[in-house]
């Protein structure tokens, strides 16, 4: 293990500079920058004292992950759920992505099919329409959008999508935080 890389990380991700770790700590801004880049070694105490000032402890500290985190998912990774009252097929392309900020979803509709009406809420939406046109309806707005065109907006108001024309639609659909 890289004890300096891993507590320079550490204090990146607590968003604290150099100096303001060093002051925490009651140590130099010198001997910081010497661990990180392992210059220097800290004793036992004052790495215990610098993992305090960042939030953690010795044994969380050299515990490494067990499983690194799935960075590409396969199609037989997604879960699907077809609604055959409003036409459409909801596809989760990234598995438990309601933990994550943001969910995208593939988002199928057959010709006159829309997603349910959704309340407004906090976050933002945006989506990529890969086939057909949609219609994007944002209280009494309505807004159209063409394959190969993407729309965003904040959902302050109630909101929902709707296949236009007569061969329905297939975007790419995200939404933060999760809402689907």
């Amino acid at each position: 293990m890289d004890i300096g890389q891993r507590l320079r990380e550490l204090r990146i991700q607590k968003n604290l500079t150099q100096e303001e770790l060093a002051d925490r700590a009651e140590l130099t801004k010198g001997f910081i920058s010497q661990v990180e880049r392992n210059h220097t070694s800290p004793s036992i105490s004052t790495l215990t004292d610098l993992l305090q000032c960042l939030g953690t402890d010795l044994q969380s500290f050299f515990t490494e992950p067990a499983v690194e985190e799935q960075i590409v998912f396969p199609v037989s990774d997604y879960f699907e759920k077809v609604d055959a009252e409003l036409h459409n097929k909801i596809e989760w392309i990234i598995p438990n992505a309601q933990k994550n900020m943001m969910e995208p979803i593939l988002l199928t509709l057959e010709p006159g099919g829309s997603t349910y009406p959704d309340n407004p809420h906090e976050g933002e939406e945006f989506g990529y329409v890969l086939s057909g046109a949609v219609t994007i309806h944002l209280g009494k707005r309505q807004v159209r959008a063409r394959k190969g065109e993407s729309f965003y907006f904040t959902p302050s108001c109630s909101h929902y999508i709707e296949a236009s024309g007569k061969k329905g639609a297939q975007l790419l659909w995200v939404s933060t935080p999760p809402s689907f």
